[in-house]
C-alpha cells in the first residue's frame, strides 16, 4: 500500500478542489485515471460552479455529490439535475460536450462532492456517447458493522449496479461510523483504492486523512479502521496494458486521436449542448 495527497487546483472563479488523480504517484488506479475533490463551497448565488460546455472522448465521467445540486446538460440532449446519493455517469466514448452548474436548493448550503473519470478499454473508445442517472434507490446498498456502502457502479462485495460499464472495476461512496473497521478481498487482476473526503482512516498503521488516498496493489486486500468516522471513495479494477494519453479533457490510447479532438473542437466540429450558448475555448498549452 503507498499513501498519495492531493493538490489544490483552481478552476476559475475561484473555485477551488483537491485532485488526487493523476499524481506523480500513480497516474491511475485500475482504470480510474482522474479524481477531483469539489468543496465544500457555500452556495448563495448559484454561480459558484459554472462549467461552461467542453469535450471529451475515451472516457467515462462520474458525478457524485455529498451536499448541493448541479444541473448536468450534454450534447445528447440530456438535462439532469443531480443531489446527494445519485449518480451522473456519462459516457463519452467517440466525443461528447456537456456543462455543469451549481443550482440553489433550499435544503442545501454547501456543494460538495467527487468527479472521476474513467478510461475506456481501447476497443471501447469510440463506443456511441451515452448518459445515466440513477436516483438513490437504484444504488445497491452493504451494510455492515458500524459502515454503509453504495454500490455506484460495478461489482463488489457480492453487488452490482445497474450502471453500465465496460471493464471490471468498482466505484463506491462509504460511511463509516466510529469505531468501524473492514477487510475486504479484491480480485487479484484488480488495483484499489480508498480515497478520504471527510475524517480520517487507519490503515496498514497509517493516518489517511482528508485529500488523501490510499493505494493498494493489485489483488491486496483493502482493509482499514476509523476512529472517529469518515466518509470514502471506494474504487479499483483491472488495469489497462496500454498507456493512456491525457491531455485536457481528452483520454486515449493514441495521441493521433487527441491531436484530432483538439482540432474538432477547436474548429466548434463537436455536437452542441442545447440550451448553451458558451463555450469553454481550447487551451493554447
Amino acid at each position: 500500500m503507498k499513501l498519495i495527497s492531493a493538490i489544490i487546483k483552481d478552476l476559475g472563479d475561484d473555485f477551488r478542489v483537491r485532485r488526487i488523480l493523476p499524481s506523480l504517484d500513480a497516474r491511475h488506479v485500475g482504470p480510474f485515471v482522474f479524481v477531483d475533490h469539489m468543496g465544500p463551497v457555500s452556495i448563495k448565488t448559484g454561480k459558484e460552479l459554472s462549467v461552461r460546455p467542453h469535450p471529451h472522448i475515451g472516457l467515462a465521467t462520474i458525478t457524485y455529490l455529498y451536499d448541493g445540486v448541479i444541473l448536468h446538460r450534454d450534447s445528447l440532449g440530456t438535462e439532469a439535475a443531480i443531489r446527494p446519493h445519485e449518480i451522473n455517469w456519462m459516457t463519452a466514448g467517440s466525443g461528447i460536450a456537456h456543462s455543469e452548474r451549481s443550482l440553489v436548493d433550499s435544503q442545501f448550503s454547501f456543494l460538495e462532492g467527487i468527479q472521476t473519470w474513467v478510461a475506456l478499454p481501447r476497443e471501447f473508445e469510440e463506443a456511441e456517447p451515452e448518459f445515466f442517472h440513477l436516483d438513490r434507490e437504484e444504488i445497491p446498498v452493504v451494510e455492515g458493522d458500524r459502515w454503509t456502502l453504495r454500490l455506484a457502479a460495478g461489482e463488489f462485495l457480492g453487488k452490482r449496479s445497474p450502471v453500465k460499464v465496460y471493464s471490471p472495476l468498482f466505484y463506491a461512496d462509504l460511511e463509516a461510523e466510529s469505531g468501524a473497521k473492514a477487510e475486504w478481498a479484491v480480485p487479484s487482476d484488480q488495483e484499489s483504492g480508498l480515497y478520504v473526503a471527510r475524517g480520517s482512516l487507519e490503515v496498514q498503521g497509517q493516518n489517511v486523512d482528508v485529500g488523501q488516498m490510499a493505494v493498494f496493489d493489485s489483488g491486496e486486500s483493502i482493509s482499514f479502521s476509523s476512529e472517529k468516522g469518515a466518509r470514502v471513495i471506494v474504487l479499483g479494477g483491472v488495469p489497462f496494458p496500454e498507456k493512456r494519453h491525457l491531455w485536457w479533457n481528452f483520454v486515449s490510447t493514441s495521441s493521433e486521436r487527441i491531436e484530432r479532438a483538439k482540432l474538432e473542437w477547436k474548429e466548434e466540429r463537436f455536437p452542441k449542448v442545447p440550451g448553451e450558448t458558451e463555450r469553454i475555448p481550447l487551451p493554447e498549452k
